[in-house]
């Protein structure tokens, strides 16, 4: 992936699954798109990607491969990759870490993004090693945290800052759904 070919890569996430995450990274990748950005859309959730059922792309697309990179899928004026485009929809993921850090290297650099104003990164659930890896291998612009207002939640979305902010990623908004 040649970082300067994207202007700005933003992640979102939280520290729990089930709060609207995917849900605000799909709106506010379409709501960049339709205000002209050229706009990509990572599913980063390699254990349960959603982002190919969220766009309704249907089961069994596979990108492409022209010279040695994936060609993103292109749905609502986003280009879109996801694990979910590259295993069967039933499949289950049974990989440990270091394959998990492997497979998202490879999703980000192995794809032809083009030019891109945003990138917008579907983080898992979580603290790990997906989460790491980006922080470690991509300069992020910055972090969109999502949570619900129930306490358990909170407590897990304080850590999820907490790690961005020993990353020296920025939190952009803290939005409670």
């Amino acid at each position: 992936m040649a970082q300067n070919q994207i202007k700005k890569i933003i992640a979102v996430a939280s520290g729990k699954g089930g709060v609207g995450k995917s849900t605000v990274a799909v709106n506010l990748a379409i709501s960049l798109a339709k205000n002209g950005a050229m706009v990509g859309l990572l599913d980063a959730d390699i254990y349960g990607p959603s982002q190919p059922a969220m766009l309704g792309v249907a089961a069994g697309t596979r990108p492409e491969v022209r010279e040695g990179r994936l060609q993103p899928i292109e749905r609502y004026g986003l280009k879109t990759m996801s694990i979910g485009y590259l295993v069967k929809e039933d499949e289950p993921i049974v990989w440990r870490g270091p394959m998990i850090g492997k497979a998202m290297q490879q999703l980000l650099q192995d794809t032809d993004w083009g030019q891109l104003d945003y990138l917008v990164i579907d983080l898992p659930p979580g603290t790990g090693d997906v989460q790491l890896t980006l922080c470690q291998k991509i300069a992020l612009n910055g972090a969109l945290i999502v949570t619900t207002p129930q306490d358990m939640a909170l407590h897990d979305v304080r850590r999820a800052c907490a790690m961005f902010n020993k990353m020296n990623v920025s939190i952009l908004v803290w939005l409670r759904i």
